[in-house]
């Protein structure tokens, strides 16, 4: 009698030439399906000038750019005052009411450390409002219109800014919204978070808060991300994914920017109860805050991306009652082919208990049907955690290798072409886990190999529930997928077409959730962080193991034959994917070169003591540049001649001094009661600066009171001689009133006084940049510092 119908056409299906056939079409399948995920995320093809007009046009938003981003302009700044200008007038124009917030307010998120002590600044934001028919809160769109002193801020944030002209536009010619749609152009973000924290915390149209759309840019190129969210996001998200065009953001992101020290203005709304969105496009950050973040480095596809997505939303919020935003818990959400998947984070756990659960449960089934013994399942499980260590620590080791070879990368966020050494960092990881397969397969077996896999995936998601809900996804969901995969196998024929097509749609699962992740991670961590990639990249591969091993022949009756080619064709992948680690690697250094138009980044700045008559120069450079060895040639610590510059670990030189005068120090009023002194204090700069600081000696007294341009400041005492310090940007011309209240311990009181300007060229003793040497991008690059001790 013959077999059975079914059973016949799985030993059909079992044969080497229908296993090759089904290997390569569920391959094809997830290549396909991986590349359909990541043309989802790519910015969108922008839109002329002439484009509709209820549409958003790159063209449009991009005319603004020569005079938002023509030249540097930070807080305080004659060009920021140009800027500042034609935002106000393109506004008007439009018909909104606007107006500038003209005061002084403190820094918001967690700066004053690296600052030198309480933080402020005179800002002026721009203000419009677009009135709503019938409001049930308001729409706040926010950008911020000043950039570092490196750099024009072609992308950060005259990409913000553009935008927020171009919806403003398309808004105010459009159907009246129901809420009320206010754009916020912020001042001083680069200093200090305090233009945010200004409008937050003051200004009359923010009292009733509502929904903050922020945006901003942190390279020149990539889609917009929506990074951050507000607490208890699970209605805003829902709102993102159904109004936002092109909704490109991850709940695993959030959880990273949580633990990273960077701040922007949305942290200021944030600290002030506002709910909302935080969305950026990240690739491209070699130009990060230097003088190549010009207008025309800037991708108008994802300038394009920010606009058709801020339009969508500001046009949703505008119209939904903000009322029901409050949800009461995190959403999980992350990109698929078509929109934004998402699930209340309330299932987080459960979901990842249940991944857990479903893979013991495969474990135990494999082992009753004797695919495989209980020891071969402990060894399979010990093992896969080889290529999850290994694969990781690789890539840092190979980064640290290239940035030996390449010191000039230590200064910068990313290489300027970074697509070569990504490349080698996932074929480095496809090495790894390549040879660990080939190693392992036939002494633990592929079953043992799988299920090991899928249990760390299933502990990494349960972990993640834990500590962060929002990235359990990205273990969970593959896990639990390759898992019911699993069972299906196992159920019926390991070999049939049900069990393949079973394991090709959990290799699909895997792919969605995790291949844009990893393509997304690198230009948000950087090379320097190249190893989470790495990491996410062998979690893909363990998720997709079933799928290879189909690629392995069955052993049949000619055991040795099988095996030996078994072991040449797991040899080849893992030899093909070393041999392109190399050459990606070697491409990368070959063509990403230091030249003019990507120069190598170097730090300098100058400071002088006034009453000594004192100079040196100093950089942050750990390994200085050539150019910057010029000039510096050892450790210094300057905390106590330039306590306002803060920052340790610095290399420094001797310079000639200048003819500069310090910022002038004048005692008001002082006046004295129960062993306390009270100093009103003017500050006043002698010369164009960007900001000004004022300290005190605390061994000759204690601060017990302070106030500054009429404010209260917080006292936190820092460490060294000068424990109370205050930091001014933008100050005016007339200077600043500083009243201290202390207890002094001397007959005198020292308080240090300095300020600081942007520029080198004209110092004695400077010379210039050669073309292929460039400026880093950092809040003191080619900083001017004078200062001098005022007994009082």
């Amino acid at each position: 009698m013959g077999a059975p119908p079914s059973l016949a056409a799985d030993r059909a299906f079992a044969r080497p030439r229908h296993r090759l056939v089904a290997a390569l079409a569920a391959l094809v399948v997830l290549g396909t399906v991986g590349t359909l995920a990541l043309l989802d995320i790519r910015p969108p093809t922008p839109r002329p000038a002439d484009a509709p007009a209820e549409e958003f046009s790159a063209g449009r938003a991009y005319a603004h750019l020569p005079v938002v981003a023509g030249r540097p302009h930070v807080a305080g700044s004659p060009a920021n005052d140009e800027v500042r200008a034609h935002l106000t007038a393109e506004l008007s124009r439009l018909g909104l009411a606007t107006e500038v917030q003209d005061t002084v307010a403190e820094e918001a998120g967690q700066l004053s450390g690296a600052a030198g002590g309480a933080t402020l600044a005179r800002v002026r934001n721009v203000v419009a409002r677009l009135a709503g028919t019938d409001p049930t809160g308001t729409v706040f769109l926010v950008a911020h219109y000043d950039a570092v002193q490196t750099g024009p801020g072609g992308n950060d944030d005259g990409a913000g800014v553009a935008t927020i002209l171009e919806v403003a536009r398309a808004l105010a010619g459009g159907p009246a919204p129901r809420n009320d749609v206010v754009f916020v152009l912020t001042d001083a973000e680069e200093a200090c978070l305090c233009g945010a924290s200004a409008f937050a915390a003051d200004h009359p149209l923010a009292a009733g808060n509502g929904v903050v759309l922020n945006l901003e840019a942190r390279g020149r190129t990539g889609p917009v991300i929506m990074f951050e969210t507000s607490p208890e996001n699970a209605a805003l998200v829902d709102v993102f994914g159904r109004a936002a065009p092109h909704p490109v953001g991850t709940s695993f992101a959030v959880e990273v920017y949580r633990a990273l020290p960077n701040d922007t203005d949305f942290t200021a709304f944030l600290d002030h109860g506002f709910a909302g969105l935080n969305s950026a496009y990240l690739d491209g950050g070699a130009i990060y805050h230097t003088p190549l973040d010009t207008p025309e480095s800037m991708d108008r596809a994802s300038l394009q991306h920010h606009g058709d997505n801020a339009l969508g939303l500001a046009r949703e919020f505008g119209r939904i009652d903000l009322g029901g935003l409050d949800a009461g818990h995190d959403a999980t959400y992350f990109p698929v082919p078509g929109g934004l998947a998402r699930y209340p984070g309330t299932l987080v756990l459960p979901l990842a208990l249940l991944a857990l659960a479903a893979v013991i449960a495969l474990g135990w089934l494999a082992r009753r049907r004797g695919r495989v013994t209980a020891g071969r399942l402990a060894a399979g499980f010990g093992l896969a955690l080889v290529p999850i260590v290994v694969a990781p620590l690789g890539a840092q080791l190979l980064w640290a290798g290239i940035a030996v070879v390449r010191p000039g990368y230590a200064e910068l966020l990313d290489p300027y072409r970074p697509t070569w050494y990504r490349l080698a960092v996932l074929a480095l990881a496809a090495t790894v886990l390549f040879s660990w397969y080939a190693l392992t397969r036939r002494r633990v077996g592929p079953a043992a190999l799988a299920v090991g896999g899928l249990g760390w995936l299933a502990l990494l998601g349960v972990l993640l529930a834990v500590v962060a809900p929002g990235g359990a996804y990205l273990a969970t969901v593959p896990a639990l997928a390759g898992a019911l995969a699993g069972l299906v196998a196992v159920a019926t024929r390991v070999d049939g077409p049900v069990a393949v097509l079973a394991v090709t749609l959990a290799g699909v699962v895997a792919v969605v959730v995790l291949l844009p992740t990893v393509v997304l991670l690198f230009p948000a961590l950087g090379m320097a962080m190249g190893g989470v990639a790495a990491l996410f990249a062998v979690l893909l591969g363990l998720a997709a193991l079933p799928v290879v091993d189909l690629l392995h022949p069955q052993a049949g009756g000619q055991r040795g034959m099988v095996a030996a080619r078994a072991r040449r064709l797991g040899a080849l992948p893992a030899g093909a994917a070393a041999l392109a680690a190399v050459l990606f690697a070697g491409v990368g250094l070959a063509v990403d070169r230091f030249d003019a138009a990507h120069p190598v980044p170097t730090h300098l700045m100058y400071a002088l003591d006034a009453g000594t008559g004192q100079a040196r120069w100093l950089s942050h450079e750990s390994d200085p540049q050539p150019w910057t060895a010029d000039y510096v040639d050892g450790p210094v610590s300057v905390a106590d001649d330039f306590p306002g510059i803060g920052g340790k670990d610095l290399l420094g030189g001797p310079a000639q001094a200048a003819d500069l005068p310090a910022p002038r120090l004048e005692v008001l009023a002082d006046t004295g009661a129960d062993g306390q002194r009270t100093l009103r204090l003017r500050l006043t700069p002698q010369r164009p600066v960007r900001l000004a600081t004022l300290h005190l000696d605390t061994s000759t007294a204690t601060v017990r009171n302070a106030q500054v341009a009429g404010r209260a400041v917080p006292i936190e005492p820092r460490e060294g001689r000068w424990g109370f310090g205050v930091v001014f940007h933008a100050p005016p011309p007339e200077g600043i009133e500083i009243t201290l209240t202390v207890e002094p311990k001397a007959d005198q009181i020292a308080l240090r006084a300095m300020d600081a300007s942007d520029g080198l060229d004209a110092l004695p003793g400077f010379r210039p940049r050669p073309p292929d040497v460039g400026v880093t991008g950092s809040h003191t690059s080619e900083m001017l510092a004078v200062a001098r001790t005022y007994p009082l």
